[in-house]
């Protein structure tokens, strides 16, 4: 790296973020184009209840850029200056941009959920089990609406699922209704569980089916989840695909240089 007072920073917060690769694939990326005099990349552990100290300080310090995880997505949005049209519609945010003093709210994850899934099926038609109905889920439901998919979310809170199901055509089931997913071609795991112990999973492995697609958002070891979907042969995509393309898409507004893809995915690799 070749940081000097003039570099711009930009980061990742969340609450964990002792696990996160966006540092190691977004200075990757910078690298790979000769571009690491002009801007670093970091984490930092934030609290959900300072978000807004956050904020304040993204303007006092001249954060270049933002990148938001679990918890930050939707508590951070009465606190910046802008939202973005599509980042409007899922009703949460995971970047912000610095433009002057001016923070601008962005959604990249719709495109880490919808590159990975097109590269294995054309969605139009299908059924898809949601789980969650926290940020990363509305990003999946917002994806999957614009693409004609039939959709179930479940959660542990029927009332959050039946808000989000609510706001994009879908149907609300209570987790003790899981069974009904056997039946459905698309899962998608955006719930934390399997983040911190790999050996969880929300979907019993006798509920996964051969023809199915089965999505889990969270990233790093093998989660159960995925363990047994490809016992049960399933197709599997994995956190890392949706780290990668949603981090792509926010390394081309943090920068606005066409993202080294190959030197990015091996870094996460």
């Amino acid at each position: 790296m070749n940081i000097t007072a003039r570099t711009k920073i930009c980061m990742v917060i969340g609450d964990p973020i002792e696990h996160s690769l966006s540092p190691k694939m977004h200075n990757a990326g910078y690298n790979a184009l000769s571009i690491d005099d002009k801007y670093v990349y970091v984490a930092s552990h934030v609290k959900v209840a300072d978000i807004k100290h956050f904020i304040d300080g993204i303007r006092a310090m001249n954060i270049h850029g933002v990148s938001l995880t679990i918890p930050h997505k939707i508590a951070v949005m009465p606190y910046i200056d802008k939202i973005d049209e599509i980042a409007q519609k899922i009703g949460a945010v995971n970047t912000i941009i610095n433009e002057n003093g001016v923070l601008i709210g962005y959604n990249t994850d719709w495109l880490g959920i919808l590159k990975p899934l097109e590269k294995l099926t054309t969605l139009k038609g299908k059924s898809a089990a949601v789980l969650g109905a926290g940020g990363a889920a509305r990003a999946a439901v917002y994806t999957l609406s614009t693409k004609g998919v039939n959709i179930s979310i479940f959660n542990r809170t029927f009332e959050k699922a039946q808000e989000l199901a609510n706001d994009f055509g879908a149907v609300a089931y209570r987790l003790d209704e899981l069974e009904k997913i056997k039946k459905m071609d698309i899962i998608i795991n955006t719930t934390s569980v399997g983040l911190k112990n790999t050996n969880e999973s929300l979907v019993p492995m006798e509920y996964i089916e051969k023809h199915q697609i089965v999505f889990d958002a969270v990233y790093g070891n093998e989660t159960q989840l995925v363990k047994y979907a490809k016992n049960k042969h399933a197709e599997t995509i994995t956190g890392v695909e949706m780290l990668l393309y949603q981090g792509t898409e926010q390394f081309t507004l943090f920068t606005g240089y066409e993202a080294p893809v190959v030197e990015m995915r091996t870094a996460l690799l």
